[in-house]
């Protein structure tokens, strides 16, 4: 396989030291402007620790998920998502808890798990919501993604599901009602839904809808609790799979318009990579030319990049650009999906989380089509103990440069007996951006939140108390929740943006955000889906440092491609734009 000449370079000097690397990774614009990047290359003097306060917020619902000592099956492995978002459009972060199953159960009337809303108060709390939202279903839930797909002001839920989908619509009264055959995606066969997203491929201001499947399991093939035969890892007998079981295919749904989808998935060009073990997908414009594409995290296979050819039509160009494999050309167990200019170079990078025993991946946008695997020389390949899950860009400390949150957990608890240096429940990490192109691992210096252990699988993040710094929301296997409330984020400065369209989408899902201050311009795009199976805040934040006020902020809303631009706003501000009508509500932390 031939590679981008960047990334061959960028790898091998990483061995000789930093001066070269330094010059073969920072964008040329950094060198002409060394001050921008100092606040960010010096150590931080504004301390951000992470500390779990979900039991206090009220979440107390605990994660259901196969056995606990011992997976027999793939499924009891898995996990899945979650979702921080507004049901009720009150301008604060409310939180949607999937939930999963044990094999053979036999639950007393009331007691199976449940998936679970919650509703923020407003001060720090929660209130469990489930049973009037109507959203409390029993059953393998995966991944879930949200978008307003009817356009009338209130974002639904789409739920993915070892078994069969579910779309359930926002009633804009506090309930959901399932819509699911009505709009046209019940299927007939059980699937295994893992990630989505929603997205307006054609520009046609309706959210259509891709779905990740992963593999095709039958529940008549579930091994029984006295089954003898196992596959093994290390030598470890354990629960088999995903290699040696049937990939599935990929879903694409055209939204008609009307409440009802199409699937469009053969005409579009989604099957034609043919089956894989896809787990998430999330959308962007990686190539900057106005349309949505989509990167998929493919477990034991190579990762998938549908490029959007204009007409309805999507080619993979994964292997070409470079962001199917690693640097070495190989396949990687492919998980979670992260997304951010983390350069600040006017392109789209991305980071993808892997199994343990391999890197994550960091691959870096060069602009023309192509990616480079920076993960070693920009300082994020040094751990490898870890099966990663959900992951995000956050710019923790708010000064202007997205850094790395990942998390962890393995999948085989038998580990735990042997000393192979793994362990079943492992710590969150954070790198943090250094402003030139390299990351440093501060994962002991982020507080109990960070160091603390799980078995963790899907990550939402957001600023769930609207105090103007990021939290996150992390899905623990066969545990409670963890709700890491970010504390000293905030003594830096920031704006947040919540975007509502009126020609595009109502979510304004592919509007394009870029907030310059100075010669610094950062930018992001409304996106859904994401992490791991999960769904993060719909608002944008932009970290400031100690920036007051911001030059200029662009919107570049995605049906018409039309720019609006404000001028000299000031930091620490949640605004709320309405496409063609501007700002019209402002709300100070």
């Amino acid at each position: 396989m031939n590679f981008p000449r960047r990334r061959f370079l960028g790898s091998s000097f990483f061995l000789l030291g930093g001066t070269l690397l330094d010059i073969l990774t920072t964008p040329l614009w950094k060198w002409r402007n060394p001050s921008l990047v100092q606040a960010a290359t010096t150590s931080s003097s504004f301390p951000v620790q992470y500390v779990d306060v979900a039991q206090q917020a009220g979440l107390t619902t605990p994660n259901v998920w196969g056995g606990i000592d011992h997976k027999r099956s793939i499924i009891e492995a898995k996990g899945s998502g979650l979702a921080f978002f507004d049901f009720d459009n009150d301008g604060w972060l409310d939180i949607y808890l999937t939930n999963g199953d044990r094999l053979d159960a036999n639950w007393p009337p009331g007691k199976a798990p449940t998936s679970h809303l919650y509703k923020n108060n407003r001060d720090g709390t929660f209130t469990d919501v489930t049973q009037k939202s109507g959203l409390g279903r029993t059953g393998w839930q995966t991944g879930v993604c949200v978008g307003d797909y009817d356009n009338d002001g209130w974002d639904d839920l789409f739920c993915c599901f070892w078994g069969h989908t579910a779309l359930f619509h926002n009633n804009g009264d506090g309930t959901f009602t399932d819509v699911t055959h009505r709009a046209g995606l019940s299927q007939d066969q059980i699937r295994w839904g893992a990630g989505c997203t929603f997205l307006d491929y054609d520009r046609d201001s309706h959210l259509d809808l891709f779905v990740c499947n992963y593999i095709k399991l039958d529940p008549g093939s579930i091994p029984s609790p006295n089954d003898t035969k196992f596959c093994q890892w290390k030598g470890v007998p354990t629960m088999c799979g995903p290699r040696g079981l049937p990939a599935d295919t990929n879903i694409l749904y055209h939204n008609n318009g009307d409440g009802t989808f199409t699937d469009v998935s053969e005409k579009s060009g989604i099957l034609k990579p043919g089956p894989r073990y896809s787990i998430t997908a999330v959308s962007y414009d990686f190539d900057n030319d106005g349309w949505p594409d989509i990167y998929v995290a493919v477990d034991s296979e190579p990762s998938i990049l549908f490029k959007n050819n204009h007409d309805g039509t999507f080619t993979d160009v994964a292997v070409m650009a470079g962001c199917a494999y690693n640097d070495n050309g190989h396949e990687q167990a492919g998980m979670g999906v992260a997304v951010a200019d983390y350069d600040c170079d006017g392109w789209f990078d991305i980071f993808k989380t892997n199994f343990a025993d391999d890197t994550c991946n960091l691959y870096h946008n060069n602009g023309d089509g192509t990616f480079s695997d920076m993960t070693f020389a920009a300082g994020v390949g040094i751990n490898s103990n870890y099966v990663a899950w959900g992951c995000g860009f956050v710019d923790y400390d708010n000064d202007g440069w997205p850094d790395i949150i990942q998390i962890n957990g393995h999948v085989y608890p038998e580990i735990d007996q042997y000393n192979f240096g793994q362990t079943y429940k492992n710590p969150r990490l954070v790198y943090r951006n250094l402003g030139n192109g390299r990351f440093k691992d501060v994962s002991s210096e982020m507080g109990p939140g960070i160091s603390e252990r799980f078995s963790s699988r899907g990550a939402a993040f957001g600023d769930y108390d609207n105090d103007g710094d990021v939290d996150v929301l992390i899905l623990n296997m066969n545990d409670l929740p963890s709700l890491l409330r970010n504390d000293g984020g905030n003594k830096q400065n920031w704006i947040k943006i919540k975007l509502i369209g009126t020609k595009c989408n109502r979510t304004a899902i592919g509007a394009r955000v870029r907030v310059t201050t100075d010669k610094h311009t950062q930018m992001d795009e409304v996106h859904s889906g994401a992490s791991v199976m999960s769904q993060s805040d719909l608002r944008l934040h932009f970290g400031l440092g100690k920036i007051e006020t911001v030059d200029v902020i662009e919107v570049r809303w995605p049906t018409t491609q039309r720019v609006e631009r404000f001028t000299k706003i000031k930091a620490n501000q949640i605004l709320i734009i309405k496409e063609g009508e501007g700002i019209i509500k402002t709300h100070q932390a």
